[in-house]
């Protein structure tokens, strides 16, 4: 085995195993930023829509209060707020949602699917959790979900949907009084669900590492062709033109012309050494020559 194809086994086996271990990092790395940028998405969404509310209750609800006693005026819940705020971003990102998905709604439009009321009993379970991030696959894509219960903590809300005979006149006209009832103080009636889309980041994720591992394998092709012709000028070159002269030389041929030495290294060191040998065998037989023996 020639010393050139060891030096690349090894060159070869040291290259796959940097560009393993380095793609295993990256990759991984790249997964959680993007997952983390979801999550930020998300994050962001929520508290837009727990602003909506906030706003709704302190700002919006207390003009309305004396139309709301003789007609119904959803603009006052902060449920609908938050949605129709969602549906207006919904227009330029269609793949963003928001639910408040309840078990019991007043508003038939926001009652929990099946996996929804998964996640409303996972909380109802964990009471000391108020938060719950996952991932599902839809038709569309992946998703990343982050959920915040919601829990019954003001007894003002009890008004609305203690008994029908509580609830207001003219709510009950506009959605009836077979929904919407029934709730306790303290208790998980439902779960803030946001839903963002994860195909985009982990597309962006994806083509970060398909560059980054096109460049470190240029990069290593790059060093092993540079490593190669050091290898080929500095040692191999060197190396078989003193392996020549020195076939030459055994064979008798010593008017053959001494090597060139180039550099200070090495190799240049045990050219020189070889000249040496070379010049004291030549001396040598020219002096057996001259004695005659």
């Amino acid at each position: 085995m020639s010393l050139r194809l060891k030096f690349n086994l090894v060159l070869g086996l040291a290259t796959l195993l940097g560009i393993l271990v380095a793609g295993f990092f990256a990759h991984n790395l790249l997964q959680k930023n993007a997952r983390e940028e979801v999550l930020d998405s998300a994050r962001i969404m929520l508290e837009s829509a727990l602003a909506v509310r906030s706003y709704t209750v302190s700002e919006v609800r207390p003009l309305l209060a004396l139309q709301q006693k003789r007609q119904f005026l959803p603009q006052t819940v902060p449920a609908y707020s938050a949605r129709k705020y969602i549906n207006k971003l919904q227009q330029k990102y269609p793949d963003y949602s928001y639910k408040e998905a309840t078990l019991n709604p007043t508003n038939p439009i926001d009652r929990a699917t099946d996996w929804e009321v998964d996640i409303v009993e996972w909380f109802r379970n964990n009471r000391d959790r108020q938060e719950l991030i996952g991932e599902r696959d839809t038709a569309t894509g992946r998703y990343l979900y982050l959920t915040h219960p919601i829990t019954i903590t003001n007894q003002a809300c009890l008004t609305c949907h203690s008994t029908p005979d509580n609830a207001p006149a003219t709510m009950l006209k506009t959605y009836g009084n077979a929904n919407g009832f029934g709730w306790r103080l303290n208790s998980v009636v439902g779960a803030q669900i946001v839903s963002v889309p994860m195909s985009l980041p982990l597309a962006r994720a994806n083509k970060t590492f398909r560059i980054f591992m096109i460049s470190l394998v240029a990069v290593f092709v790059l060093i092993a062709i540079l490593l190669n012709l050091m290898l080929q000028f500095s040692v191999l070159k060197p190396v078989h033109n003193m392996a020549q002269n020195a076939d030459r030389v055994s064979m008798g041929e010593l008017d053959a012309p001494e090597l060139e030495i180039e550099g200070k290294d090495e190799i240049a060191s045990l050219a020189q050494s070889f000249n040496r040998m070379h010049r004291s065998m030549r001396n040598a037989m020219q002096m057996l020559d001259e004695t005659g023996v």
